[in-house]
């Protein structure tokens, strides 16, 4: 490779075989870029000269080193074509480890921006437009206050299991610190638990005295089992009932905690749970209570859906986040009561009552589940 091509390599390789040959000083080239030579990668690297007889040679390596000058050419040719404009150069191989951190940590991601209306998009600049990502779960879904309409005319003409058993109707005749940690205690036990067999565990509580927290703290956790049983999980409940009592009775006076965040470091109480105490106990309204109805509903609907997607949320807690998107803030508290009642009674969890769901229309769910042949509701 002759000289003359470095003015377009910053480095030579780092160990570059050259032959060395015996030449005579007439034959001797004035100009070294005229000079040939062979590639140093011959398969017979002595088989060269006149006659074909083999001319005696030394193979030697030479360390790498950086042409000053080549890099001064490369320099100035690039400053002629930038022209004044902004010009990035690669590192060298050896620099790359260092600079790649500092490239990409230069880079500031595009913020998200939500928009709800053309008139917020009409005050962005062009480039702004470009970092805007538009989400569906953000627009609320077509013809929703239709449906909601339609599920509350449903709802009054049919009772459903939460509408005497919910959670919020325990403990309704006590004082109000006390029907706290009824409300507190009976959203502990509802987790994987119908509202009937719920509503009994705590009418038996209240009647053994035990739906205080003074008096679970000193009961026997064996009789509290056996006064919440047959509540899901309710070996594990009884433990974190009477850890809750203690930690209510040395921190809150015997009351509930009041702070969403002081709810949710109780043991066993999850977003569920937390959101209902400080809707009902607080009326503190911080947050939708999605169960396992409110959960299969709105996903049945089309009303949520995982962030940046189309595809169903996967937890009620997602569905929670997605639903809060959009729903306004006064159906927060009762679209719980509701959407459970109507998931107890026709939007069931197997063999929903499509036939007589009067938004069945409207639901892009209908009939693609095993409907149920007959009209009896499912409590």
């Amino acid at each position: 490779m002759p000289l003359c091509l470095l003015r377009n390599t910053a480095l030579l390789p780092l160990f570059v075989p050259l032959r060395i040959q015996t030449i005579s000083s007439a034959k001797m080239p004035r100009n070294r870029s005229s000079f040939k030579r062979e590639t140093p990668f011959d398969k017979n690297p002595g088989s060269e000269g006149s006659g074909g007889s083999s001319v005696p040679e030394f193979r030697v390596f030479v360390r790498k080193k950086r042409v000053k000058k080549t890099l001064e050419v490369m320099d100035k040719e690039v400053k002629e074509e930038s022209s004044g404009k902004k010009f990035v150069k690669l590192p060298d191989i050896e620099d790359f480890s260092y600079v790649k951190d500092d490239m990409y940590s230069q880079s500031t991601p595009a913020e998200t921006v939500h928009l709800t209306g053309e008139k917020a998009l009409s005050q962005l600049t062009q480039k702004e437009i470009k970092s805007v990502s538009f989400s569906d779960s953000v627009r609320p879904p077509l013809n929703w206050e239709k449906v909601l309409e339609g599920i509350r005319k449903m709802r009054s003409s049919e009772d459903a299991p939460v509408d005497s058993m919910g959670c919020e109707k325990a403990g309704s005749s006590l004082p109000a610190k006390e029907r706290r940690f009824a409300v507190l205690v009976s959203s502990l036990l509802s987790s994987q638990t119908k509202d009937q067999v719920n509503h009994g565990a705590i009418q038996r509580l209240l009647q053994n005295g035990l739906l205080a927290p003074d008096a679970i703290d000193t009961a026997n956790e064996e009789t509290i089992k056996s006064l919440i049983y047959p509540v899901g999980f309710y070996t594990r409940k009884a433990s974190n009932l009477k850890k809750i009592a203690k930690i209510c009775l040395s921190k809150y006076d015997g009351d509930v905690p009041s702070s969403l965040e002081e709810l949710l470091l109780l043991p066993g109480i999850g977003p569920k749970m937390a959101h209902l105490v400080m809707n009902v106990a607080w009326n503190n309204v911080q947050g939708i209570c999605v169960d396992t109805h409110v959960h299969r509903i709105c996903n049945r609907l089309g009303w949520v859906s995982r962030p940046g997607t189309k595809q169903e949320t996967r937890t009620p807690e997602e569905t929670r986040e997605s639903l809060q998107l959009w729903l306004p803030k006064e159906e927060w508290v009762p679209i719980n009561p509701l959407l459970v009642g109507f998931g107890q009674t026709i939007c069931t969890p197997l063999r929903p009552r499509c036939a007589i769901c009067a938004v069945s229309d409207l639901c892009p769910s209908a009939f693609k589940e095993a409907s149920s042949p007959s009209s009896t509701a499912k409590k």
